[in-house]
């Protein structure tokens, strides 16, 4: 008596499994490298930070004030982490609630009617005279950098993170791309089936 198994094993391709590091990396560069340059154009003007968050016009005047000293500090920080890799996932989550939070802000004075620079990469949210809104570009570019900090959040920190190094992962997480597609297949070769008579069947692939 035989038996034939069919098993067939659908691993992942190996080239996404190769590039998915990579992208994480380039993600925590890209999102690090905008939040860095945002904060230190606003870092070095903090009384036009804080205008540019007031002029947005959600926050109570005490909040924006303490929200607009604080976000250039907490934007390099957070880049700095992404760049490095290190505590990779909290910075890609608080970056990405960042980024949501700018969409937001922007999306509610885009239906206000108010006329605002968003004060991104500093000034003081005042637009000069004859220039229009940019908002949808604004949100876009926002929701783009929303949606590397998911990734960053959801994936492990790739290549050249100090997570992996100072063993902040575990060595699955810093490298879950690398499965090894046979152990399905050696678990399936290394089941034994036995027969009546209690000895083991020999297995036929077709």
């Amino acid at each position: 008596m035989l038996v034939t198994s069919d098993k067939t094993a659908s691993p992942r391709p190996r080239a996404v499994r190769s590039a998915l590091p990579w992208v994480t990396t380039a993600s925590r560069l890209v999102l690090g490298g905008v939040l860095i340059v945002a904060g230190w154009g606003k870092i070095g003007t903090p009384v036009l930070s804080v205008q540019a968050v007031k002029a947005y016009d959600l926050l109570p005047e005490s909040l924006a004030t303490v929200v607009g000293y604080g976000l250039p500090i907490m934007e390099i920080v957070v880049g700095v982490l992404l760049v490095v890799g290190l505590l990779t996932r909290v910075a890609g989550v608080i970056s990405a609630l960042l980024m949501l939070a700018f969409v937001i802000g922007i999306a509610s004075a885009w239906a206000r009617g108010l006329r605002i620079d968003c004060g991104c990469f500093g000034g003081g949210g005042q637009l000069a005279a004859g220039v229009e809104p940019s908002y949808l570009v604004d949100i876009l570019r926002d929701f783009g950098l929303f949606a590397l900090g998911v990734v960053i959040a959801w994936f492990p920190p790739g290549r050249f993170a100090l997570d992996s190094v100072l063993g902040v992962t575990s060595a699955r997480e810093s490298d879950p791309y690398d499965t090894d597609d046979t152990d399905d297949t050696d678990d399936a070769e290394g089941d034994g089936i036995e027969g009546d008579d209690g000895e083991p069947l020999q297995k036929e692939n077709h």
